[in-house]
């Protein structure tokens, strides 16, 4: 979509939210209610106004509480920290017109609110006598599904009534049982639905246009994230497809050029937004390999109900009838033979959408729905092919919508009871606290496939239903990534045998003779994974030793994908991997010593601090680290995307040479063909790709959005976020990027450096910086490009052209004195702020200010 046209679709929507008592009365404008808000509500991440819920509440006990956790990947304070509380049944009555259907939207984000506890939450919601959840848990949806937070979207058939009244009724199935919500919207709706072919019944048709709906899925396929402002007025959210398609081959994406105009003829604008219409997905350009395939889809439903499919389609590349003909299959029958979109549309870019019926019986896979594609050979097509551009899927039922809680995946089941086992009074609390927080066993992959696997087993009934969105706000923090490994050693680990052979085992014995006992005034660092201690191994080599941290926000797979990477990686601007232990429920890394600690460290204001980093040195410094990331992202086997580069995971060894750290987040990527790696949002907040955070599609460029924030960060030498300056100064890329384009740059550079850098160099490297910090992957350079750069930057800073030179010919000799003084405090041994100073200052492996922010 156009820039031009994403500003004027934000506008109308944006407009589309102003409110006029009279519109409230007559039920037509939305109600968007921050439930717990005080008076006055306020505004979320995307700028939509949430007002207070207290003129709609009658009935029942409620209290309003802040959640005492914010899990990384709850972007915005509003709705998700905020919730109403109820202990008894409680009702919402919203004014609606009786001849109009509406959506209903409800939040939940599952935490610790006051002394309630998520994992007491079950409860039940009813809309006018429908039952839209059942005995449903929050805090086990978003454990079993991977993600902090859930919404929950009905479309709710006319009423017959001007009042709609929502009621939640804690569950008397369970002791202290509670019921809570985030947040409800209530938007006037239009006619979306009609009447559908019944699949396997061609003959017959169901009448969607006066039942209730639930939104299952909504997918934006071949695309983007659509957010609910760049919606066609309705702020629905579109997700990527990816996530869905089933087998390995998944066809290819395509984007309409921009001289084609999407004409939607006489079909409304409402249906689907055009940035829906303008991409697409197709098998690709081979016939005798779309033969072989369907392209295909699969998702989680709930058996024993009727599912409504609607597919997008607009073909904006053919112009012709015949020229792609396929068949529409929905759950191995045949919904659409001989599929044409220019039959259907009667031109290029128009867009069409069609919708099927299938009713879902209880039985052996019954918890899946399958759509899939194929092309159609009987009519004899010039392409053998076929194009989907999106897919709805929505539940059907006129009187009960509530399917059955999942049940945890083996996996988090067994990670649970470990991590029980490490439970302590001072720690109970703080694990409560993570624990609500919505995480799953392992990373997304690993749970992917638990769930997939658990859930076509029989779950209990009287529970609610498991299907929901996507997790494309995955949570970063997994209570499964708190288990441990096997309690034994590390022979029965899932560490390959490969990176085993490569990297040295140590016992547990070795390592705590090394800390000397894990003693504390050996404590160099701490991190997500835990402390990290200075140790000395052999024969006095000195080591950093990470050690897991129990109650730790990271762990299993932390702690196998560093193992993993780093055995196998050897670059001089790369951290080395030693070795590990894992023995007796500890999990421990070694490294070598990084003796300077961390590049942030020594760029802000601090007593630790020997010296002030010349330019030239921080020069050098980003080119280091920007050649250990080039290696990952082109000299490895695979790509390796870091996925978590920042300031403090740039190690300085005793000669000040940059090592790139800490890739227990980091993601290979085998087969790039389709130019990313999907997968659930993890990294530091300040530093995340906002293209990844929106279509949870990692690439290199991820990386090098993160690395062009940390030149800001050691241009301008301040935290990435600090929420004490000014709105607009909070983020440092936004605010960086904002005084580059105004021309004030200079404004805000770190004063010590300020008439000590070359004009010119600063210029090559604000510009590499801002390239960086695009928007889309595409417009950042690549780390090659950008090393160029930062070299080029680095020699306009050393060139010497007469007399401008006097300044920086004065600022190197300095900093040389400076490396004399340091060099010659190091062979003493300390510091001259003594031994503890000296210790502190030298953190290996410390992360952002907020530990949890990953």
């Amino acid at each position: 979509m156009h820039s031009e046209t994403s500003v004027l679709l934000c506008l109308v929507c944006i407009l589309g939210f102003l409110r006029t008592p009279e519109a409230w009365a007559k039920g037509e404008e939305p109600l968007v209610l921050g439930c717990g808000l005080a008076d006055g509500g306020g505004k979320d991440a995307d700028g939509r106004q949430w007002e207070a819920d207290t003129k709609y509440l009658s009935g029942g006990d409620s209290t309003t509480f802040k959640a005492l956790y914010q899990d990384p990947s709850v972007m915005s304070e509003i709705p998700y920290m905020w919730a109403r509380v109820f202990t008894s049944v409680a009702t919402y009555k919203f004014p609606v017109l009786p001849d109009k259907r509406y959506w209903l939207r409800l939040h939940f984000y599952p935490s610790v609110y006051g002394s309630y506890n998520p994992s007491n939450s079950y409860f039940s919601v009813t809309a006018n006598g429908v039952t839209l959840l059942s005995n449903f848990s929050a805090s086990i949806t978003c454990q079993a599904l991977s993600q902090a937070y859930i919404d929950r979207e009905y479309s709710l058939a006319p009423l017959n009534s001007d009042t709609l009244t929502v009621t939640f009724k804690p569950s008397d199935k369970y002791d202290q049982a509670f019921a809570f919500v985030n947040g409800i919207e209530v938007i006037q709706m239009p006619d979306l639905f009609d009447s559908a072919i019944l699949v396997g019944h061609s003959e017959q048709t169901v009448d969607a246009k006066s039942t209730n709906l639930q939104t299952m899925f909504r997918l934006n396929v071949g695309g983007q994230y659509i957010p609910p402002l760049q919606d066609s007025n309705l702020t629905r959210t579109w997700y990527d497809d990816t996530p869905y398609l089933y087998g390995a081959s998944v066809g290819d994406t395509s984007q309409a050029a921009d001289d084609v105009t999407i004409d939607y003829q006489t079909m409304p604008h409402y249906i689907a937004p055009p940035s829906v219409y303008s991409t697409s997905r197709s098998m690709g350009n081979d016939q005798n390999v779309n033969m072989g395939y369907n392209l295909t889809w699969t998702f989680q439903i709930d058996p024993n109900f009727m599912y409504l499919v609607r597919f997008h389609f607009c073909d904006y590349y053919f112009s012709r009838v015949n020229e792609i003909v396929f068949d529409i299959y929905v759950n191995n029958q045949t919904a659409q033979a001989e599929a044409d979109v220019i039959a259907w549309t009667g031109g290029k870019g128009v867009p069409t959408y069609k919708d099927y019926v299938v009713i879902v019986q209880d039985g052996q896979g019954s918890e899946q729905l399958w759509i899939a594609l194929h092309p159609s050979p009987e009519t004899k097509p010039e392409y053998y092919d076929a194009i989907l551009s999106g897919v709805e899927i929505f539940k059907i039922n006129g009187t009960a919508l509530a399917g059955p809680n999942p049940q945890p995946s083996d996996m988090l089941v067994k990670s649970k009871q470990k991590s029980q086992t490490f439970n302590t009074p001072r720690s109970s609390h703080k694990k409560t606290v993570l624990l609500s927080a919505g995480g799953a066993a392992g990373v997304a992959f690993l749970a992917a496939i638990c769930i997939v696997v658990y859930q076509k087993k029989k779950r209990a009934p009287g529970s609610d239903s498991h299907t929901s969105w996507p997790p494309i706000y995955g949570n970063s923090h997994s209570n499964g990534s708190r288990s441990t490994m096997s309690g034994k050693s590390y022979a029965g680990s899932n560490i390959s045998a490969m990176a085993q052979g490569l990297c040295r085992y140590f016992s547990l014995q070795e390592i705590k003779q090394a800390t000397k006992n894990f003693d504390e005034s050996n404590v160099i660092g701490v991190g997500g994974f835990g402390k990290v201690y200075k140790g000395v191994i052999d024969n006095g080599m000195k080591v950093a030793i990470k050690r897991s941290n129990p109650q730790s926000e990271q762990g299993v797979n932390e702690f196998q994908t560093e193992i993993e990477m780093l055995s196998k990686l050897r670059h001089k601007h790369l951290v080395s991997l030693i070795g590990f232990c894992e023995e007796q429920n500890e999990m421990c890394l070694v490294y070598d010593y990084m003796a300077r600690g961390t590049l942030r460290e020594h760029l802000y204001k601090s007593s630790k601090s020997l010296s002030t980093l010349s330019w030239k040195q921080r020069l050098e410094i980003c080119i280091g680290a920007a050649r250990g990331l080039h290696y990952l992202h082109t000299g490895a086997k695979y790509t390796i995307i870091h996925r978590d580069v920042k300031s403090t995971n740039i190690l300085l060894d005793e000669s000040w040479t940059a090592k790139v750290s800490d890739f227990g987040l980091s993601k290979t990527g085998p087969d790039m063909k389709n130019g990313h790696v999907s997968t659930v949002v993890k990294g530091s907040f300040g530093y995340l790709d906002p293209e990844y955070f929106r279509r949870q599609q990692l690439t290199e460029k991820s990386d090098v959005y993160s690395f062009g924030v940390v030149l800001f960060e050691v241009l301008c030498a301040r935290p990435v976020l600090n929420a004490n300056l000014p709105k607009e100064q909070v983020s440092l890329a936004d605010w960086a990027l904002s005084c580059k384009r105004k021309g004030t740059l200079e404004d805000i550079i770190d004063p010590r450096l300020k008439g000590k850098i070359n004009p010119e160099s600063l210029s090559k490297f604000a510009d590499t910086a801002e390239k960086c910090l695009s928007d889309h992957g595409l417009a950042r350079p690549s780390m090659n490009d950008l090393l160029w750069n930062l070299e080029l930057a680095l020699n306009l800073q050393q060139s010497t052209n007469g007399s401008n030179n006097s300044w920086e010919e004065s600022e190197l000799q300095g900093a040389c004195l400076r490396d004399n003084d340091v060099a010659k405090l190091i062979r003493t041994g300390e510091h001259e702020a003594g031994q503890d100073s000296a210790d502190t200052s030298q953190v290996i492996f410390s992360q952002i200010v907020n530990p949890t922010g990953r």
